[in-house]
This record gives structure tokens, sequence and C-alpha cells, in this order.
């Protein structure tokens, strides 16, 4: 079944995912794709919609990225979001694009034409997200002013008759109060989206999809444990039955008793029937990352001894056609799309060796957003407390390490994470978190253990509140639920003697501290 489909086209916006998130929030399947996408690929697609996202550039610069005029000649309807929205009016005929007398930033009250179909239902004077220095100075021929503030003219714009609209602000953050209303306006009233896109479909079409495409053939599953592998195990085991073998490689950068908890849960003993095979292969990767500090090449050492590990496996269970993983979609866009830029390589993405073993690579969840993987879960029947657990990188513990990764690093931090989570928990805000999790520092102090000075490292707490993982503010944990945790990780952990948390938001920092 092919689902109707609305195109994100990146401009090099920081908020590409979560518009491609707000969309697929609306029951609407929808893609992110480099602005560079030919006009006979989107055909190929028949996308019901196509939204241009925001960017850093100025549109009127020759080396910023720019769009065919055929684009809108297309006949498929057009959602311009900032940068995206200026493209319409330096592309199109009589609009105009200036540097912004004042520049727009944070939170704005946009009054807005309540007749136009984008703004149906929403409140004639609204608060919007703004984030520009350029602006439309005039919009192209044809087009009606929509929406606008005291500083900006042209706050939103549209050509109804050619399905053509756009928006100075953006809609798909959150701060955009009744943004949603718009892009929901959007996909249903000017795409004619009917919203086919629903967990239990995917399920469905997709254990019958990977039936088809396994046939006979053998897999093996890397299970880390963690949310993402656990529902793609399970996806497979529904579909394929006693052909799936699960591989879990304990590198050593687990949590704490973490690789006993995934045995017991996936194990022998466990509820589901699946080969499962445990391979302790720590030494192995201390030995690979001793003297490594960088984070893009301890990511990648860690993802491609990952697929090694899965060969050495495949070889001993005899012919393997599939390796199946555990990869979402911001994995995907994160680890560069097209001409964006790479923010973090992911194991199970940018991290790959050249060369496998395998037939093919299977990765069942590719298309999905975090809390789509959730949804998947829970219609597989997978227990709440397996689909909400805290999430956990696949390079584990060695991307809370800052500098190089040792045994006795993976130690402290495995303690002090296992205090601050036990803490969380008591004080009853772990359901509220989004993510939280101890990672250690390489900076080292001075600090004093009863008469005796010490020179010790110290940790870093973060905590954040988020719904999609892709843009996050750092939670307010109560001082002394904080102050506990820090006094029992002084206490209790070698080689701590300093606690600190961090208040950062995604952007301008990611959730992981590598």
């Amino acid at each position: 079944m092919k689902h109707e489909t609305v195109l994100v086209l990146d401009f090099g916006g920081q908020y590409n995912q979560l518009i491609a998130r707000r969309v697929r929030e609306c029951n609407v399947y929808c893609e992110v794709k480099p602005c560079t996408m030919s006009l006979e690929e989107i055909k190929e697609m028949s996308p019901k919609g196509i939204i241009f996202t925001g960017g850093p550039n100025s549109v009127y610069d020759p080396a910023s990225p720019h769009i065919s005029k055929e684009i809108f000649e297309m006949g498929i309807p057009i959602l311009g979001i900032c940068y995206g929205a200026q493209l319409f009016a330096y592309t199109l005929e009589g609009g105009k694009v200036e540097t912004a007398p004042v520049s727009e930033y944070g939170h704005t009250e946009v009054t807005v034409d309540q007749s136009d179909v984008l703004f149906s239902n929403v409140n004639e004077k609204t608060v919007c997200w703004m984030s520009h220095t350029d602006y439309i100075a005039q919009a192209p021929d044809g087009f009606k002013v929509t929406a606008s503030t005291p500083v900006c003219p042209v706050a939103a714009m549209s050509c109804p008759e050619r399905k053509l609209y756009a928006t100075q602000f953006h809609p798909e953050v959150m701060h955009s109060v009744e943004g949603m209303k718009m892009l929901r306006n959007f996909v249903y009233d000017v795409c004619g989206c009917t919203g086919d896109w629903q967990m239990s479909s995917f399920v469905e079409t997709t254990v019958a999809q990977l039936r088809e495409k396994i046939g006979n053939g053998k897999v093996l599953c890397a299970l880390s444990g963690g949310v993402d592998s656990s529902v793609a195990a399970v996806l497979l085991s529904k579909a394929i039955g006693k052909q799936l073998t699960c591989v879990f490689v304990d590198h050593g950068l687990l949590r704490k008793n973490e690789g006993d908890e995934v045995e017991a849960v996936f194990g022998p003993d466990g509820p589901y029937e699946l080969n499962f095979i445990r391979v302790n292969a720590q030494q192995r990767y201390y030995d690979k990352l001793k003297g490594v500090t960088e984070p893009e090449d301890k990511r990648k050492i860690i993802g491609a001894e990952f697929i090694r590990v899965f060969e050495e496996e495949a070889k001993k269970i005899g012919a393997v056609d599939f390796l199946v993983q555990g990869t979402i979609y911001p994995d995907v866009i994160e680890s560069g799309l097209g001409e964006s830029a790479v923010i973090k390589s992911h194991h199970n993405v940018g991290g790959l060796p050249d060369v496998v073993d395998f037939k093919e690579i299977i990765e069942p969840l590719r298309m999905l957003f975090k809390d789509e993987v959730r949804k998947v879960g829970l219609e597989l029947g997978i227990p709440e407390y397996l689909v909400y657990r805290q999430p956990f990188p696949g390079p584990g513990l060695g991307i809370r390490i800052i500098g190089e990764v040792t045994e006795e690093k993976v130690k402290i931090v495995q303690e002090a994470d296992a205090i601050y989570r036990e803490e969380i928990k008591k004080a009853g805000i772990d359901k509220n978190l989004g993510q939280y999790f101890a990672a250690l520092t390489n900076m080292r102090s001075v600090g004093v253990m009863g008469d005796f000075r010490t020179y010790d490292y110290a940790i870093a707490l973060r905590a954040v509140n988020t719904s999609d993982f892709m843009t996050a503010d750092a939670a307010q944990i109560p001082w002394e639920v904080l102050a506990k945790v820090t006094n029992r990780i002084v206490n209790e952990v070698k080689g701590v003697n300093r606690v600190m948390y961090d208040c950062t938001g995604k952007p301008p920092a990611t959730i992981e501290f590598e």
C-alpha cells in the first residue's frame, strides 16, 4: 500500500525533521529530501504537497541554495517556511527580498487573515516563532498578503489559485501556539490528504513486506535491548519466526547490569520466541578504543566493530542472508541528508564499514520517528516498561565519556548513572522526562575528601524535556533531588569529586554529549 505523501525539501533548516514530525502528527506520511532533488524525482514520488524548509542563508546570495521556477508550475501545493517563503518572492516575478530593517527572533504576535485557508480557525492575533534577518519586501505577482507584524509587512502570503502558501514564521515549532492548526489546514484543506498514516497499518504492511522480501532466508538481528532494536526484533519475529537469530553484543559500554537485564527479557527464559545469542566482547572494544578521543572516530570504530562481530556470529550459524538493525529516521537525517550538514554519524548509519558479509541490511524502522517506534511497539504487544524505556545510544557509554574510553571510566559513569536514575525514579519524576543520564567529562579538578586533597573527574548530569527528540529543553530537576544525587555520587563513586548539571537545550546542543 502506497501512502499519500507530503515531501519536505530541506534548504539547511535546523527544523527540517520537526516539520516532517508535525506533518506525521496529522496522520500524513512525510519524508525529508535535499533541496537538490530533481523535478523528475519529485514527480516519481507523486507527493500530495511540498514544504520548503527554512535555512541559514540569504536568498539573494548566489551561493545560497535555490529552486527551479518550474516547481511552482507542477500543480502540487507548496508551503514555504522562512527561507522557503523568501524563495517564493525571490524566484517568482514581482517579488522582492531585502535585508530587514528590524530582525525578528523569538515569540512574535502576528495578525492573520482568517479568511485564508491556512489560517482557518486560527485567532486573528496569534503568537508565532520568528527567526529571520531578511524579509519579503514585496509579495510576487498574484499573491495576497495574509499575515503581518509591525516590522514584517509580509509575514505570510498566498496564491490559492496555484495552491501556493508561505509563512515567514515557523509554524512547526511548539512556540508557534497555533502552528499545528496551520500545518493541518495545509495538508488536509490545501493538499487534500485523508490521513492514512496509522501505526496499525504500518505493522500489518511491514510484516507482509518483510515476509515477501526475506522468503526462506536467514536473518540476523542486531539487538541492543534499547527501544528501537527491541521493536525491530519483535517485528521480525512476528514476520519470520525461527528464521531470525538475535545477537546481543555486550560491548562493555552498557549501563550498569544492562547486559543481564537484556538477556532476562530476550533470552531463552524470556517471553519471546527468539533465537538469542549473547556475545561478551568488552575487552575487544576497550582495545579498539584505546587512545581514541574524537567522537566521530569513536562512533565509527564502535559501528564497524558491531558489524565485524555480527559477521563472525553469522559464520558460526551458517549462511545468513540479511542483517536487521533498529535505525530510525532521525538517525538517517542527522547522519547527513544530501547537502545538509552532518550533525553526528550514527553507529548504524554513518559508521558502517564499506564491506559487510550480508546480502542486504534491512532497517524496518528507518522511516519512523521515536514516538512512532513506541506506538509500533505497543501495537506489537511489547510491555510498556520496555516500550518507554530510557533511550540509549548505539555507541553506548562510549559517547557519554568525553575523551578516551577506558574500563575504569566506564565503571565510573555506570555507577554515577545508576545512582542518578535511581534517585530520579524515587522522586517520581522519571515519567515526565524525555531522557536523563550521567556523563563523564574529561575535566579533572582539585577537591577535598576528608583531610586529603583529591584530583578527580567531574560528572555531568543531563535531563531534557522533549516530545520528538529533535528539539529539547533542559529539565528543571528539583534542587533537593540534584543535591541528593550529587552527595551520593561523590561519596559512593571512586574517582569523582565534582558533579555538574547541564542546562543546555537542543539546539544548540545535542541531547547526547558526543
